[in-house]
């Protein structure tokens, strides 16, 4: 257990932490907000459900995902890419609800990230034993614009490296309601989620929901 990770498990930790230049995690910055959060997520799960998306190797991701705003990410053995409509469905993704722009929004002005309105937003269902291997979010077109990542429900280890795969990896607590942003000098930093521990949460029971913000068009 690294230093910084078992600071955080104490919680003795600032409501702001830097984790590198350019990158924030604010903690709890959600949490008062996460019934009209659930709210909106079961609208947008009712138009478009969640899915456990193929790699471009064959491999079936153990997250599982969904999408809304005017672009989704999606995977299969094609490759990685954005696309406007469900690939399930043919049907456009569900708008980006109010709150979930907002929240995004808040939270890059308090990271130093200005005027950020995202127009796509990745939607992780984690349930216990599920993980995102360490990658870089590449595949959007406005690289200016930061990385907004909000965590709800199970507590996740959160691996946040640096522009290289080999580069030595920090690990941090993520509890629900906090709030990473990343950009500028971190923007293609290499991040990923260890394997989520079982639990149960009050409003999220056993699973962990992450939602990703990012300008993808």
């Amino acid at each position: 257990m690294t230093a910084d990770l078992f600071a955080v498990m104490l919680d003795i930790y600032p409501s702001r932490l830097e984790l590198a230049e350019g990158a924030v995690l604010l903690r709890h910055f959600a949490k008062d907000i996460d019934g009209e959060l659930l709210r909106a997520l079961d609208t947008i799960v009712a138009q478009a459900p969640f899915r456990h998306l193929i790699t471009p190797g064959g491999y079936r991701m153990s997250v599982a995902m969904t999408c809304c705003g005017r672009l989704g990410w999606v995977s299969d053995r094609s490759g990685y890419r954005y696309e406007i409509a469900d690939p399930e469905t043919g049907l456009r993704w569900p708008v980006l609800p109010e709150i979930f722009a907002g929240v995004a929004s808040k939270a890059a002005i308090q990271a130093g990230y200005n005027h950020f309105i995202p127009d796509s937003c990745l939607i992780n269902r984690y349930e216990p034993g599920a993980k995102l291997s360490l990658h870089q979010d590449k595949n959007e077109r406005d690289i200016a614009a930061p990385v907004v990542s909000v965590s709800l429900g199970l507590a996740a280890v959160f691996l946040f490296g640096g522009t290289e795969r080999s580069d030595r990896s920090q690990l941090y607590r993520l509890e629900h309601g906090d709030v990473a942003v990343w950009g500028g000098a971190s923007r293609f930093n290499f991040h990923g989620i260890a394997p989520v521990e079982d639990g149960y949460h009050p409003l999220f029971g056993r699973k962990r929901i992450n939602l990703t913000f990012r300008k993808a068009g």
